[in-house]
């Protein structure tokens, strides 16, 4: 059973269906754990409706919610989602993109709960339209940032921490494909890297000079002896508590030198250093989308191509910031 703050206080056919996620559709746990989180908020909203409360959060937050069964479901209507998704706009301030989080965790929930288990008679949410997240271009350090963030790095752990940002800076990984990282995923004679990305698929990354001199200086001073299990044991970076590295140690490090080099506080963090990397490969690296696509490791080309937006931005920009761009014809 996945550990979500606590499963038991959750209807049963929720339980199934985020079991049926795991299995079926090998969902990450962060992705599980926000599904859970979102059907939970619906539910509380729902049965605080029906209370006459005034929001949620006047119920207690381990408000024993197991009781609901095959009635309650099939008496929500598309209406009830609706509203729920209105009052996560205009109470709670969720923005479009984590309203369609949401709508899509509903919309699962409801079509395996009808279609796939025929639990309840019909599904109600076929006809749900939520609007679309406004698709930005995204925020990337440039060639002359990324420099300074990796000459910034000094201190105790720097050929750690500087192996760390080359990696994610050159290899464009995730943060979790970062911390989950062992020992024996890096191949020095073919200089490659073998990553576990979303779902458990692996991929294999090629490790450029920059690379492979960042990891053999990391290596020769990794810790060996007190590792705290196993699990350090076999990990490739390691924290100062002995154990694998976790995300926040890392997320910290990042934003530690980001402000080194003046870039806190203007929305940077771990991911925009993948943002980074794809960018600097596609402008500088003459990479065509598709080996973009295989060395992200994205499940979906449209996913790669908001890279190749980038220049067509950078070009706008360049013509509206023109200076004879607001002059008028006399008249």
């Amino acid at each position: 059973m996945l550990p979500y703050l606590n499963r038991n206080l959750l209807p049963e056919l929720v339980n199934e269906y985020i079991d049926d996620l795991s299995v079926s559709k090998d969902r990450s746990q962060a992705t599980l754990n926000e599904y859970v989180s979102d059907i939970r908020l619906f539910l509380r909203y729902m049965i605080s409706l029906e209370r006459g409360l005034d929001s949620p959060e006047d119920l207690p937050a381990d408000f024993d919610m197991s009781y609901l069964g095959r009635d309650f479901f099939n008496s929500v209507t598309l209406r009830n989602v609706n509203n729920f998704l209105t009052y996560c706009k205009n109470e709670r301030n969720i923005e479009a993109r984590g309203r369609m989080r949401k709508a899509s965790a509903l919309r699962g929930l409801f079509k395996y709960l009808s279609v796939k288990m025929h639990y309840i008679d019909k599904n109600p949410l076929e006809m749900l339209e939520v609007a679309s997240a406004k698709k930005t271009l995204p925020r990337y350090l440039t060639l002359e940032q990324s420099k300074a963030l990796l000459g910034a790095v000094k201190g105790e752990n720097k050929e750690r921490d500087y192996c760390i940002l080359t990696l994610f800076l050159n290899c464009g990984l995730r943060l979790a494909e970062l911390v989950s990282l062992n020992i024996t995923d890096v191949n020095f004679e073919n200089q490659t890297l073998i990553v576990t990305g979303k779902g458990n698929k692996e991929r294999m990354v090629y490790l450029n000079k920059s690379c492979i001199i960042a990891l053999n200086a990391y290596l020769r001073v990794r810790p060996h002896d007190g590792l705290a299990n196993d699990d350090a044991r076999k990990a490739l970076f390691i924290s100062r508590l002995n154990k694998r590295i976790g995300r926040q140690a890392v997320q910290l490090m990042v934003q530690h030198y980001l402000k080194e080099i003046g870039l806190d506080g203007q929305h940077y963090s771990v991911h925009k250093l993948r943002h980074t990397a794809a960018t600097l490969m596609y402008r500088h690296g003459d990479v065509d989308v598709l080996t973009l696509k295989e060395v992200l490791g994205h499940e979906n080309l449209a996913t790669t191509e908001i890279y190749t937006h980038i220049e067509n931005q950078q070009v706008k920009d360049a013509i509206s910031n023109n200076p004879l761009s607001s002059e008028k014809p006399t008249e």
